[in-house]
């Protein structure tokens, strides 16, 4: 198990380096002049070619790719052009309400999908049954802005009930940061919850009609205990995938969603770092998610173990 762990770290190494390089080449093929956009529109050719000079960006294309992966190396990711401190502080001080938006979301995703799927099986061509898939579809199909720009007209708008915005921290307002996570979180989750609860629907379809479980209820052992101690352990194995790869879709979803609510996250700090073309914020904002998507992947492939005792990882 060691040697695979070891093993699947390091395959990061090229993985990481694929997404850095295809990052760094299309940020800098992005029309666009950070010089000419911090210094605003007034700014004269030689005030913008002499701020080039200062922050290396007349270098050869690929001095200043060597420069930012030596930097990567040493997990440093060089200096934002518009905050004027490291990049890695920048994302630190704005994880909070990423984080916790991704986690609320996940929570969501996993107490809705699975109960949602688990009760469409067991109905299987029921009312219930069409009821929750047309739901899961439709919150599937339907784009996270869109839901959330919905959620703020109904429920902040026209209710009044829920806060359309801003962070508050759960140490400072618990009350206060529950209601203003509530939102965006339902925004981001639903999406994640639809496409989980089709899966765990099919899945458990299919063990159902396994005969290990026609077996235990010819025993005569009740149907919810059936249900949940021996199908669904099994049916909720191509579920984990579903939702290790989700938490990837999660955090790239809270790039929109946050700025839909104004959440001050690393999501938002990148889509503001897009239209001023702060390239080192961008490189590492998406390097920092690729890292996690790994390492949640990888994470993902442990729990297997656990949930089917058929699975070995060996040592070769």
């Amino acid at each position: 198990m060691l040697t695979y762990i070891v093993r699947r770290l390091l395959l990061m190494v090229p993985v990481l380096l694929i997404v850095g390089t295809v990052v760094f080449t299309l940020v800098h093929l992005t029309p666009g002049d950070p010089a000419a956009v911090i210094l605003g529109p007034d700014a004269t050719r030689e005030e913008v070619e002499e701020l080039r000079d200062r922050l290396g960006l007349n270098d050869p294309i690929y001095e200043q790719y060597v420069r930012w992966l030596s930097g990567v190396v040493r997990l440093d990711f060089g200096d934002s052009l518009f905050i004027g401190e490291p990049v890695s502080q920048a994302l630190l001080d704005r994880a909070q309400p990423t984080l916790t938006l991704t986690l609320y979301a996940l929570v969501l995703q996993v107490i809705i999908g699975i109960p949602a799927g688990l009760l469409a099986a067991v109905r299987h061509n029921s009312i219930l049954d069409r009821a929750i898939m047309m739901f899961s579809i439709s919150g599937a199909a339907m784009p996270n802005f869109f839901l959330g720009i919905l959620l703020i007209l109904v429920f902040a708008v026209r209710i009044g009930w829920l806060p359309s915005g801003r962070f508050v921290s759960l140490a400072d307002d618990p009350v206060e940061h529950f209601k203003h996570m509530l939102l965006p979180a339902l925004a981001l989750g639903v999406s994640a919850a639809g496409l989980l609860a089709r899966l765990v629907r099919s899945t458990m379809l299919d063990v159902l009609h396994e005969d290990y479980v026609r077996t235990a209820m010819a025993k005569g052992l009740p149907e919810r205990l059936v249900i949940v101690r021996h199908a669904l352990r099994n049916a909720l194995i191509p579920a984990v995938t579903i939702i290790g790869l989700s938490v990837g879709g999660l955090l790239g979803g809270a790039v929109v969603t946050e700025t839909v609510f104004t959440l001050p996250g690393m999501g938002r700090l990148i889509v503001q770092s897009v239209g001023r073309r702060d390239y080192p914020v961008i490189q590492g904002g998406v390097m920092l998610i690729a890292a996690s998507y790994v390492l949640i992947n990888l994470l993902v492939d442990l729990l297997y173990v656990y949930l089917d005792p058929r699975v070995r990882y060996g040592d070769n």
